[in-house]
């Protein structure tokens, strides 16, 4: 029997990473899912009062492997076709079933549901994926050096503390080869160090000018939805950029700078004056961030119930603002008390490539505005 190979078994490797597809395929249908209700998901108000810090579940239909599933009527099954049935094709029908032949309330069991979570970051992703800052140009740059070094080169010479191991005991190898010799002795000849670079990238700088209304008109809602899309913006822009600076500016009938957890806490009084925070705005970018130096984008979001003798006023304002910024947004929430004689009316006029507004009249609106305000034209 010599001579002879017999073949006593055959492994199908691909049962062995069985588990790993299907938890790939698991994990595609999930960020589907979450992304087939990105609207809904944004503006949950568990995200936006967790601070980052939770993870969130969404509702998923369990998934199972791909089988027959057979009706459990009265029918005969049938087996093979005759080859000539083509897509779309209706192969057999539930004759107990049509129009006005329910069965009232149902006995069968429900589709199987369970949540899957997602932390704040990864959904992040999914939001972010294609959104930038439009109309970014390049100004005075500034250097950006990152922590990490990166190795570049081998030397014969360098510090003791940059030697490459691998690379050193290669060349005593190769030599003691070459000249024929028996022991490996490791000489200065043989040394090799690696050399290093900080890793320096450019980018252009940006500045975001954050403005809100914080007047007594603004309620719960208003202010949760501004809150909801601010709560995003920043971490959009601390995710995808290094070099980008945020100003918070809070105002009724007067503007003022705040902090960001001000920002985002502040509650609301007075009346309502807009051309306070639009000019507030010119004065910091013509002290702090001239626009030679900065790209400069800022965004505004408010009921729209301004004062009637001020709308002339914030029109002229925002025209300034859209002669030395990239773009402005303007967001008006449409609450339980819309106000048909709003800022929007009047912003509704303004003809401008780089102006962008938009309605938000539920929380839904909050993802469409983001992507209106942040859409990169390529």
């Amino acid at each position: 029997m010599s001579g002879q190979t017999f073949l006593v078994s055959k492994d199908d490797w691909s049962l062995h990473r069985k588990g790993y597809i299907d938890q790939q395929r698991h994990m595609e249908k999930v960020k589907e899912a979450i992304k087939k209700n990105l609207a809904d998901i944004v503006a949950e108000e568990s995200i936006i009062m967790s601070e980052g810090k939770k993870m969130i579940k969404v509702p998923i239909k369990s998934l199972e492997e791909y089988h027959f599933r057979y009706n459990q009527g009265s029918q005969k099954y049938g087996g093979q076709g005759d080859g000539k049935t083509k897509p779309g094709d209706i192969i057999g029908s539930d004759g107990s079933k049509g129009p006005g032949k329910g069965h009232g309330a149902g006995a069968k069991p429900g589709v199987d549901y369970y949540e899957a979570e997602i932390t704040i970051d990864e959904l992040g992703e999914l939001i972010f994926e294609d959104l930038g800052l439009p109309n970014l140009k390049e100004k005075r740059q500034q250097e950006l050096t990152t922590e990490s070094v990166q190795f570049k080169d081998i030397r014969k010479k360098g510090l003791m503390s940059n030697i490459d191991k691998r690379r050193t005991i290669l060349e005593s190898i190769k030599r003691t080869a070459i000249k024929g010799l028996k022991e490996e002795n490791i000489t200065p000849d043989d040394l090799r160090f690696k050399t290093w670079d900080e890793d320096i990238r450019y980018q252009s700088n940006a500045v975001v000018i954050a403005m809100m209304d914080t007047s007594g008109s603004m309620g719960s809602f208003e202010k949760y939805i501004a809150r909801s899309f601010f709560f995003w913006m920043v971490r959009f822009l601390r995710t995808k950029y290094q070099n980008v600076n945020i100003v918070f500016l809070a105002h009724h009938t007067e503007a003022k700078e705040v902090t960001e957890k001000e920002f985002f806490t502040k509650g609301e009084s007075g009346g309502t004056r807009c051309s306070s925070v639009y000019k507030l705005a010119l004065e910091i970018i013509n002290q702090r961030y001239h626009p030679d130096d900065y790209n400069l984008y800022p965004f505004h979001f408010s009921d729209g119930d301004n004062l009637p003798s001020d709308n002339d006023n914030c029109k002229e304002l925002v025209l300034k603002l859209l002669d030395v910024c990239n773009i402005f947004g303007y967001g008006e929430i449409e609450g339980l008390y819309y106000n048909s004689s709003s800022l929007m009316t009047v912003y509704n006029k303004i003809v401008h490539p780089k102006f962008s507004s938009v309605l938000i009249k539920d929380k839904t609106g909050v993802y469409p505005a983001l992507r209106s305000f942040f859409k990169v034209v390529i």
